[in-house]
């Protein structure tokens, strides 16, 4: 029921199979493959930093603009100061 390495059949059936290294060819790809998940999430979490970063600064710059606003107002005398 042998068969000699020179007959017909599957090469399967005679090659080795060399565990160590697919084992390693699998463990890189699934690497690679949590590597790019990864640096997805990275580029969402840094495009929802930006627009963060962004409503802050036009929150800062409408208070700033209230104030000079307040300020302006009140030495230009417009409005009465109170108790008046």
């Amino acid at each position: 029921m042998s068969r000699i390495a020179g007959g017909s059949g599957s090469r399967f059936l005679y090659d080795s199979f060399d565990a160590a290294s697919a084992r390693i060819e699998a463990n890189e790809r699934l690497t690679e493959m949590q590597f790019g998940v990864l640096e997805g999430q990275l580029q969402r979490i840094e495009g929802m930093i930006e627009r963060l970063e962004r409503r802050v600064w036009m929150t800062v710059y409408g208070v700033a603009g209230v104030i000079l606003a307040q300020a302006t107002v009140t030495l230009l005398g417009l409005v009465p100061a109170a108790g008046q």
